[in-house]
């Protein structure tokens, strides 16, 4: 993971917000490689699920036809669209603090072992790479007692570690937290609201409240009606939308995985609520086979049925596609995507409210019959299909996949040290990013193979025809080998190489990134050639 990352800043794949300052944690830029790759993914994402779907013949599996729309909400919504979806009272993480070290981590991601010494026992946190977090709990444990490292046979380690909101409240008087030298240390968790809060308008008061949104998904149930009425589209349909989303992570970690900012690339699906079950399948098994396609493998990827204790409070099913990304402890997965049985919830509580008398009211306002104001919009968000008069309440599929950790998982899994023939034939070491074409930075790179003879005329006239129809590099500078191993590095497919031969029979030499298989193609070819294998 450190040689992915340091690659990454390297290459201009990505670098920290503000670095020049000092960083802003849970924040990362874009460079001219990463945002390239991470468009090509919305793109092949947009393409796939909503502009190419083939929504006048049914799709493979699919249980009957149905067309695909777009949005792009806002992110600033009126405050009352996340009482009624639940954010404003239940959008919340853990958290505790350290008395001693000050510091602040959120409850369910501290994890540690216990360490007993004869009748004395501590369960030791960690803050670590997970291959060091044995050692680094030995050491803490040998701090702990006073002891030197030739002592370490008086420790007894369990065998696994566990997450602190695992531990009952008296086993937790047990703790050495990751940043103190004494146990019992921290605070009982409590709650902290995971939304952004700023001010419209010229009022700085709860008057002018507002939230960065948590989510894309709330932006499409509020326009539903908008969607029905300006559209011909008919249920079984999806809306699409790709944006900006933010949660104020208490403690983002893991490079880009969990950050403050990030992106989403969302759809709600609506559906009868009999063919719902059906639905769900379908979009569980597209959105898994949508990964594969592009590149990510069958053994770090798994699709993982919520147990029902982890259903949210309004989910008839969840599933979610998982990655076992490299920072994580051997045999773990993390999210990459998440499929959402949502039953009616959304649609329903935008129209009626929630009226769970325990909730918080946003604003303490009541209206003429002296009822809270936060029930809802009080519209009317069902369906009424026109060919058999039927009216109900569709039920919600939603497959939500996150832009930013799409764009890691594909950078981990492309990432690759192997042996390459240099100019002379000698095997040496390269580092190879094996990105699918359809989402590589650049799809090609032209090359003289010498700045004279009329080379790099030749092959500037095919960078200027390859780049009307793709984002690709040209370069001349330094012997061929080493050009070949800088596209390597940045995941470039396929390279271009003019040379001598190309004056005599106006051909170039095409070289493949992964298996370094060359071969010669007319100039006036290339294109085609290019656009063929990329597709």
């Amino acid at each position: 993971m450190e040689k992915l990352v340091s690659l990454c800043k390297r290459r201009g794949f990505m670098f920290q917000s503000s670095e020049i300052y000092g960083g802003l944690n849970g924040f990362w830029d874009y460079g001219p490689l990463g945002v390239e790759l991470k468009r090509n993914i919305k793109d092949a994402w947009w393409h796939d699920m909503c502009q190419g779907h083939n929504e006048l013949v049914q799709p493979q599996g699919a249980p009957s036809p149905y067309e695909m729309v777009g949005l792009d909400c806002t992110i600033l919504m009126h405050p009352q669209v996340w009482k009624c979806s639940g954010h404003y009272d239940l959008f919340h993480d853990f958290m505790v603090d350290c008395r001693l070290s000050k510091k602040r981590y959120r409850f369910d991601q501290v994890r540690g072992k216990w360490v007993s010494r004869g009748e004395q026992k501590v369960f030791v946190t960690v803050v670590a790479d997970p291959e060091n977090e044995n050692d680094e709990v030995t050491r803490r444990a040998l701090k702990f007692f006073n002891l030197r490292s030739k002592n370490a046979d008086e420790l007894t380690l369990a065998d696994s570690f566990q997450s602190l909101d695992k531990l009952t409240a008296e086993e937790r008087t047990f703790v050495l937290a990751p940043d103190a030298n004494e146990i019992n240390t921290l605070t009982d968790p409590r709650e902290f609201n995971l939304m952004f809060k700023t001010y419209v308008g010229a009022l700085s008061g709860e008057e002018g409240a507002a939230f960065l949104r948590p989510e894309t998904a709330q932006g499409i149930f509020v326009n539903f009606k908008n969607v029905l009425d300006s559209t011909r589209v008919r249920v079984p349909f999806g809306v699409a939308q790709v944006g900006k989303s933010f949660r104020n992570e208490i403690t983002p970690r893991n490079f880009t995985f969990r950050s403050r900012e990030f992106e989403q690339m969302e759809i709600e699906f609506f559906c009868h609520p009999e063919q719902s079950p059906e639905w769900y399948a379908y979009w569980r098994n597209r959105r898994l086979k949508w990964y594969t396609e592009l590149g990510l493998s069958g053994d770090r990827l798994r699709m993982r049925e919520h147990d029902q204790d982890e259903l949210s409070h309004y989910s008839c099913g969840t599933a979610d596609i998982e990655y076992a990304f490299p920072f994580l402890p051997e045999g773990e997965y993390g999210e990459l995507e998440g499929i959402a049985h949502r039953g009616d919830f959304d649609l329903r509580s935008h129209s009626e409210g929630k009226l769970d008398p325990r909730e918080r009211p946003l604003k303490l306002e009541l209206n003429e019959h002296g009822q809270p104001k936060h029930r809802g919009s009080g519209k009317d968000l069902s369906y009424r299909d026109d060919l058999t008069n039927e009216r109900y309440i569709p039920h919600v599929i939603e497959p939500s996949a996150g832009a930013d950790r799409a764009t890691l998982a594909f950078l981990c899994e492309a990432y690759h040290e192997d042996q390459a023939p240099d100019e002379d034939g000698k095997m040496q070491s390269r580092v190879v990013m094996k990105l699918h074409p359809r989402i590589a930075p650049y799809k090609a790179a032209v090359f003289p193979l010498v700045k004279k003879d009329g080379m790099p005329e030749i092959a500037k006239d095919i960078y200027g025809a390859l780049k009307k129809k793709f984002n690709v590099f040209y370069d001349e500078k330094a012997a061929v080998g080493r050009r070949y191993r800088r596209q390597d590095e940045v995941g470039t497919p396929y390279c271009i190489t003019v040379d001598s031969q190309s004056l005599q029979d106006q051909t170039v030499t095409i070289r493949d990134r992964d298996t370094l298989e060359q071969w010669r193609v007319k100039v006036d070819d290339v294109v085609a050639e290019i656009e063929g294998r990329v597709s």
